[in-house]
């Protein structure tokens, strides 16, 4: 049996983090590879020929039953063990070493200079909004540590729901009943280094 295997962990450096294209493509492939199809990948984990074929069951058109089916306990925590949960928790260490760099200082950014400038230009203005109502509406340029915890936040709240979904999925194709925060702490636990 071939399980899908997750996604591997990019290296992290605060360049990755700051290159908003690169590091929601390695979301969305890590969460496109496992969470969106969840389905395929736990469907391939049942067996229906351990069963038998009955050629009868050809007849008629099977609505609930098969979906209903249970997947050998061992193959889904293989499968939770060794692809689902490794791939939540490269995602976690991304999302944290990112937001790390956002609340970090940025000596790098590009528009420093430019946005202290506008600033000390700022502080010069006299706004009249009487004679012009829009000489107030000056919209200060965002850090690129200010737009990446804004994408961080953004991701953790997608990254949230995708979750939820995905173990609603397994929740209901294999046995066990807690969160999948419980379950992925739990497995945090046992393969703490």
């Amino acid at each position: 049996m071939t399980q899908t295997s997750s996604t591997a962990a990019p290296m992290l450096t605060p360049r990755f983090c700051f290159d908003e294209r690169l590091f929601r493509d390695f979301l969305r492939l890590s969460r496109s590879t496992i969470d969106d199809s969840i389905t395929q990948n736990l469907n391939a984990l049942m067996t229906p020929a351990r069963e038998g074929f009955d050629p009868s069951s050809t007849a008629v058109r099977q609505t609930e039953s098969g979906s209903r089916k249970t997947i050998n306990p061992a193959a889904c925590q293989s499968f939770k063990d060794n692809v689902l949960f490794p791939s939540w928790q490269t995602r976690s260490d991304v999302l944290t070493y990112c937001a790390g760099v956002a609340t970090s200082p940025d000596p790098e950014d590009p528009d420093l200079i430019l946005r202290q400038t506008e600033s000390a230009r700022d502080r010069e203005r006299e706004v009249n909004e009487r004679l012009d109502p829009y000489s107030a509406r000056f919209f200060p340029r965002e850090a690129r540590t200010e737009s990446l915890a804004n994408l961080i936040r953004n991701e953790r709240t997608i990254e949230e729901i995708i979750r939820a979904r995905t173990w609603g999925m397994v929740s209901e194709k294999c046995t066990g009943s807690s969160t999948w925060e419980e379950a992925l702490n739990d497995w945090r636990q046992s393969h703490q280094k």
